[in-house]
């Protein structure tokens, strides 16, 4: 049974930063979501390292997620549910401040400084304005669909 949601082989997911509840990379988790579902994710990964951020700080289980994405529910549902489920039940200063972590996160290790670094060259050696993950993921959605950078 397919439900209403993106085809991510036609266009990218919601950007992570968009906010639901206050919750950025939330959008994009259930744009991922509800697409696995149909079959229709093309090259992403829902339950990525980013999505794992999300459940480990809500606490909550991706597979009770994903069951509910399946009863075709909307966004505002989906996030009375979180919030009824979460095991963590956070405020909005610890989610608004959570958020402007993940938005500002960089690459902290050599490998992962190294494949930002390469992707960067590759695709934007120009650009000057791509420091944190989200900005790579950004750039990755807009030349993936065909955008140049």
């Amino acid at each position: 049974m397919k439900i209403h949601g993106p085809d991510l082989t036609q266009r990218p997911p919601r950007s992570p930063r968009v906010r639901l509840g206050g919750y950025a990379t939330l959008p994009r988790l259930l744009d991922k979501g509800r697409a696995t579902i149909n079959g229709l994710a093309g090259e992403f990964h829902f339950n990525c390292p980013l999505d794992e951020r999300f459940f480990n700080f809500v606490g909550l289980d991706v597979a009770l997620l994903k069951k509910e994405l399946a009863k075709d529910k909307g966004d505002g549902e989906i996030l009375e549910w979180i919030n009824a489920k979460a095991k963590h039940k956070r405020t909005e200063v610890e989610i608004a401040a959570w958020s402007a972590f993940q938005e500002q996160r960089v690459p902290t290790d050599v490998e992962s400084r190294k494949f930002f670094n390469d992707y960067q060259a590759k695709v934007a050696p120009k650009r000057e304005d791509v420091a944190a993950w989200f900005d790579m993921l950004d750039l990755d959605d807009y030349v993936t669909f065909g955008g140049k950078a």
